[in-house]
């Protein structure tokens, strides 16, 4: 008799969950798009010379101290796309997406649709730098 009690929570507990996680889900894929709307009606297309790419934390790049403090605490944490590369005559940490990162070229001449410090997408590469 007390069995049923006990299933009974349980799928109370389950549920919960399982309805929680759909809530974060939809808030976070609303966060998500309104980033992707803010990146596309800032991103610029520049030349930008790719010196080294890796993955690293946030805090050992090479990134404005008030840009750092806007990035969500999870990116801080964990290791993210970081390009070091030339535009124009100043040498820039860049951030960018994984999908990206594995489509950039080292040491080349590339252009690049970028929104502040993120790369946002890759238009064309040329042959110019070291192979």
């Amino acid at each position: 008799m007390k069995w049923w009690i006990l299933y009974l929570i349980l799928a109370v507990v389950i549920g919960a969950i399982v309805a929680g996680y759909f809530f974060l889900k939809k808030k976070m894929e609303e966060k998500i798009s309104l980033q992707k709307d803010l990146v596309d009606q800032h991103k610029v297309t520049t030349q930008i010379l790719v010196l080294e790419k890796r993955m690293d934390k946030v805090d050992n790049a090479n990134i404005p101290k008030n840009v750092v403090a806007q990035i969500p605490k999870i990116y801080k944490i964990k290791k993210v796309p970081i390009v070091k590369a030339k535009i124009g005559p100043q040498v820039m940490d860049l951030l960018c997406d994984e999908e990206v990162f594995e489509k950039i070229p080292e040491k080349k001449t590339i252009n690049v649709e970028l929104a502040g410090i993120f790369i946002a997408g890759i238009k064309s590469a040329k042959a110019k730098g070291k192979k």
